[in-house]
């Protein structure tokens, strides 16, 4: 309990003292002097040396009045307090984080009013990077990661399968080369825990993660929550890719993994490569006449349009195309890394902004915008420093919390700079979906072109249903709209009925299977349109 002074009443206010007058601190000095001894006796705790048993029990009657009393002061102090930080150190510090009077204060700013004063920070963040060779960095950011969440839950430390094993579920892990020599790890549940027969059903679906994710993406949620279980659940045999650089797939037959060589890829590249490669080794294992669906998240559905538009006969391999958050055109982006599309042209100052290999969690521009998104969206403060959190967005509200640890311990799963420097370009130019831009020069060798050719998405056949949502970052409703009508065979265009919903919401957000994926199967048991006919085809005879 707080101690109480017997030094004469004051109230503080403004930095002014308004001290009781003294006639009438006199004539009230000896019940001041027996309240504040009753006071100082009954609710400071025993010492070591000091015991009250002694106190005189006459007045135990008045310890009621005097705890009305002392809960009364203290409730004007607090009110006092907050009357102090709301409307007098909150706005000083404001007024002196802006340097400028100009500025309304922060219960009048708009949101456009906060998106300009991020950008006006961000640009000045870079000039001074520029002038003093990145020596800012790590000054103006915050400090590293540091992850406050308890290692007592072993399942931080778990692998995609462990953690699929630990729910009873049957996992396994495939490593499947590329023709350009990158080892990936893919991750299966072949059958439902519940299935009488080990065999592993016709039904088949390829979930792939998104940048910065891996295979554990669809799992971490949990039995009928998780997607992956959802649909083991319903008969599915279940494979989870894993994309080069992530922390499965971090080896290649000849190249180190922290050369430079190693990290010149972009999502072109997982498109043209990667997604073959896992569908090639899957149609092998359950033979050439088995159709895959295809289930992807952000950058899980950009390869996929990348590889159907330039790889056309992966149209007739895969049975349907159902494309979460799906990234292709990016003209209305709300994400921060809309401050780095300003400076993609530069590509060299960007790598070197950005690290040129990895894109790292730590590295300090990520750090600088994960300070200044936590500070318009109010996030806690261990998402506010994962990347995936700052780069995608969610809904605080659908986020279950008891995730986060595990979360934490399985993303950023590792993604290349050259791949983020690639989307920046897309938001710079106009959100064409094109290949990488390496300038004129070199695009005329590489393409024969001063321009990077655009993906040719009227070539794209199999049916593809898109599910957005109003609030994504990444994904705006604009440019999933876009997107479904250059479709030639379009299923569906869902918007989740929840406008708070975000990118990472389709992955984690509590309410998922009910806004998300009860729709996502109804869609994969009905059937899908021909890319041939456009009738409707019972979904047995695709499979």
């Amino acid at each position: 309990m707080a101690r109480v002074s017997t030094a004469p009443l004051t109230s503080s206010v403004a930095g002014r003292s308004v001290v009781a007058s003294r006639p009438l601190l006199a004539n009230m000095k000896l019940p001041l002097l027996v309240l504040f001894t009753f006071i100082l006796l009954t609710q400071l705790p025993p010492s070591e040396c000091r015991e009250i048993s002694w106190f005189p029990s006459m007045f135990d009657s008045l310890s009621n009045k005097t705890s009305q009393f002392t809960n009364y002061v203290r409730e004007r102090g607090r009110r006092l307090k907050n009357f102090y930080v709301d409307n007098v150190r909150k706005k000083i510090t404001y007024y002196f984080s802006n340097n400028s009077t100009s500025n309304p204060s922060p219960e009048r700013e708009s949101n456009d009013e906060k998106q300009a004063r991020i950008k006006r920070k961000f640009r000045d963040f870079v000039e001074e990077a520029r002038s003093s060779e990145n020596k800012i960095f790590d000054s103006i950011a915050p400090g590293g990661m540091e992850d406050k969440c308890s290692d007592d839950d072993p399942t931080i430390h778990m692998t995609t399968p462990q953690l699929i094993a630990i729910h009873g579920y049957p996992a396994e892990s495939h490593t499947i080369m590329t023709s350009d020599g990158y080892i990936l790890t893919v991750h299966r549940i072949p059958h439902s825990k519940n299935s009488s027969s080990k065999v592993s059903p016709r039904k088949t679906v390829l979930l792939h993660h998104g940048l910065l994710g891996s295979s554990a993406d669809w799992i971490i949620p949990g039995p009928q929550k998780g997607l992956g279980y959802i649909l083991s659940d319903a008969g599915y045999d279940v494979w989870l890719a894993n994309v080069r650089g992530n922390t499965y797939s971090r080896a290649h037959v000849s190249i180190n993994p922290d050369t430079f060589e190693f990290w010149n890829f972009t999502f072109h590249e997982v498109s043209q490569y990667d997604l073959p490669a896992v569908i090639d080794y899957i149609m092998e294992a359950k033979g050439w006449d088995v159709k895959i669906n295809y289930i992807g998240h952000s950058m899980g559905t950009t390869v996929l349009f990348a590889l159907l538009s330039t790889k056309t006969h992966y149209n007739k391999v895969l049975r349907a195309g159902f494309a979460l958050a799906p990234v292709a055109y990016m003209t209305d982006i709300k994400s921060p890394i809309r401050l780095l599309a300003k400076y993609s042209d530069n590509i060299e100052y960007l790598m070197k902004l950005l690290g040129a290999n990895e894109f790292l969690p730590q590295n300090a521009v990520l750090r600088w915008l994960s300070k200044h998104a936590c500070e318009i969206n109010h996030y806690e403060e261990a998402i506010c420093e994962n990347s995936m959190f700052v780069l995608c967005g969610h809904d605080e509200r659908q986020f279950n919390k008891t995730l986060l640890p595990l979360i934490l311990g399985h993303v950023p799963a590792g993604a290349s700079t050259k791949t983020l420097v690639h989307y920046a370009q897309e938001i710079k130019q106009a959100g064409k979906f094109q290949q990488f831009d390496y300038g004129p020069v070199e695009n005329f060798k590489r393409y024969g072109t001063a321009t990077p050719p655009e993906y040719p998405l009227h070539k794209i056949t199999l049916p593809i249903a898109l599910f957005g949502s109003e609030n994504d970052w990444l994904a705006s409703d604009i440019d999933v709209t876009n997107l479904y009508v250059q479709l030639v065979n379009p299923i569906d265009h869902y918007i989740v009925p929840l406008k708070e919903f975000n990118h990472i919401d389709f992955l984690y957000a509590v309410d998922a299977p009910t806004l998300v994926y009860a729709k996502l199967m109804q869609l994969l048991e009905e059937g899908v349109s021909s890319p041939y006919s456009g009738d409707i085809l019972d979904s047995n005879i695709l499979e």
